[in-house]
């Protein structure tokens, strides 16, 4: 069984970062409003960004360290910009 950690672009331009087991279920119930919570008044959400991982432990890890990021920091792993990515892990700004 694989596990995802991931990132949506919520309606108002913000990120909502995320884990979980089955993604498109995950997605789903985020874009019905099923959640309570951060998406439900922030709709449409569009999956911008995930990546498996064999544990669910790992992509908590994962969705816990990226929460932690700033915004130029997200968007530069959705982009897969590697070399901006770790310039700014390095504190660039």
């Amino acid at each position: 069984m694989a596990f995802f950690a991931y990132i949506l672009l919520c309606g108002d331009g913000s990120y909502y970062i995320g884990h979980t087991d089955n993604l498109d279920h995950r997605i789903a119930d985020h874009q019905s409003g099923r959640f309570e919570g951060y998406t439900k008044n922030r709709r449409p959400v569009r999956l911008v960004w995930s990546q498996d991982f064999v544990t669910r432990e790992e992509a908590l890890a994962a969705e816990r360290q990226i929460k932690g990021w700033s915004r130029a920091k997200k968007e530069a792993l959705i982009d897969r910009r590697w070399d901006e990515l770790s310039r700014l892990a390095r504190g660039g700004r």
